[in-house]
């Protein structure tokens, strides 16, 4: 790409973001759906609802830009996006696993921000993209310090 983004660069970056935070959308509200902890749900259904936030966000930007907002993605595209496991998941009602594939999507989020940081966008985008970054990096971390707990726990009961 050259140095400067066109506008189609920059629609397609956030369309690609666009679908990342409606699988983690849905992937949350799965998990949170699933589970029993009550303050484990919680926690779940709030970042089900940052990232519905944070698709918001980023479709107001490709109407602002003259784009189509992505609508979903694909089963395939999903896959590598790290939510698609959740669903063969949920049926055990195995909370640590529940949670050790809300931390696989968390990776994939992670990566896939990392991916548009790299590429070349407008300032204000550049800012926005950041900003959601860091907060799914926090709401990553997070999960992770609750997989340790969790299976510190089974760990202890063993």
């Amino acid at each position: 790409m050259s140095t400067t983004a066109t506008n189609q660069d920059a629609i397609s970056v956030l369309n690609d973001l666009i679908e990342i935070n409606k699988d983690g959308e849905q992937g949350f509200r799965t998990a949170a759906d699933s589970v029993t902890n009550a303050d484990l749900k919680t926690m779940l259904h709030l970042y089900a609802q940052q990232r519905a936030r944070f698709g918001s966000e980023l479709n107001n930007e490709v109407l602002r830009r003259g784009g189509q907002p992505a609508h979903s993605g694909h089963v395939s595209a999903t896959l590598h996006r790290g939510w698609i496991n959740l669903k063969s998941v949920v049926t055990g009602k195995s909370e640590s696993a529940i949670v050790d594939e809300c931390e696989r999507g968390e990776d994939s989020a992670k990566s896939n921000y990392e991916d548009a940081l790299k590429k070349v966008l407008p300032s204000d985008l550049l800012s926005l993209v950041e900003t959601q970054y860091q907060e799914i990096k926090a709401a990553h971390d997070s999960i992770r310090e609750l997989k340790r707990a969790e299976h510190a726990e089974h760990a202890s009961k063993a």
